[in-house]
């Protein structure tokens, strides 16, 4: 804070560092503490309120003291960008992946399961829209190109984080990553599927490779796999296109 600055906003910054923490920095002189102690509690129990929603799961596996010291530091130390409510959430999963240093009471899955609670409002309020000029909806899905939705995410963790709880609190990653769509529909329903590892390939290469064909991208997942029975790779396959569509995360195929 610069001296510089006019006396009611040195007075702003005075009444803000005591409200972000009021352990190190006191109350304004001129503040009755009666009155102080309600906007302590404004602020603080707002926050809370919007991240404890946010991380109903991430909530429940910490006592009470250790959480609500979780929730301080980020109210403390973290500057956010963004002052609407909404991107609280976001904000929370910076500190946490960012800026939060290790700490013995934070489980070992702290960043994966916060990144995964997040990424349900984060699509249930994206604005990303198809570009459905490009789209053949009815388009074949093996001899055509298929587009992926702009709302399908396909999410690599080390912990299986879908199924963290107060009776499963893993310490260590499983031996294989844990992948997961979670996609919004033409609804506007948020949905969550655990694929096998051919289906997280295959729309891997759907998002890395548009100019292919689906035909020629199970055939490369074919040779990758050097399966002894192509034409069940290439079968199979089909049908995960067909799933995929009807999820609304293939939304067609690309129009030439």
């Amino acid at each position: 804070m610069s001296e510089q600055n006019p006396a009611y906003i040195q007075k702003q910054y005075e009444f803000a560092a005591h409200i972000r923490n009021p352990s190190l920095h006191p109350r304004p002189r001129d503040v009755e503490e009666r009155r102080i102690a309600i906007y302590r509690e404004l602020f603080y129990n707002n926050i809370e309120g919007f991240i404890s929603s946010g991380f109903p799961v991430l909530r429940g596996l910490y006592e009470d003291a250790d959480w609500h010291r979780l929730v301080r530091d980020f109210f403390i130390y973290h500057r956010c960008r963004s002052p609407y409510f909404l991107e609280i959430s976001r904000e929370f999963l910076e500190y946490v992946r960012d800026e939060r240093p290790e700490h013995p009471r934070d489980p070992p899955f702290l960043n994966e399961l916060a990144h995964y609670e997040w990424v349900e409002l984060a699509l249930s309020v994206s604005e990303e829209i198809p570009d459905w000029e490009r789209i053949d909806a009815k388009g074949d899905l093996v001899q055509g190109r298929p587009v992926m939705s702009p709302l399908a995410w396909l999410l690599e963790y080390a912990f299986a984080v879908h199924e963290i709880g107060p009776d499963f609190i893993p310490q260590v990653p499983g031996e294989q990553p844990t992948y997961l769509l979670v996609y919004r529909n033409q609804q506007d329903e948020v949905g969550f599927m655990e694929p096998n590892p051919v289906t997280a390939r295959l729309v891997t290469l759907i998002q890395e490779y548009p100019q292919k064909t689906g035909e020629q991208l199970l055939g490369q997942i074919t040779e990758e796999l050097q399966h002894p029975q192509p034409e069940l790779v290439i079968q199979g396959g089909k049908q995960i296109l067909l799933q995929l569509k009807d999820a609304d995360i293939i939304l067609g195929t690309h129009l030439e």
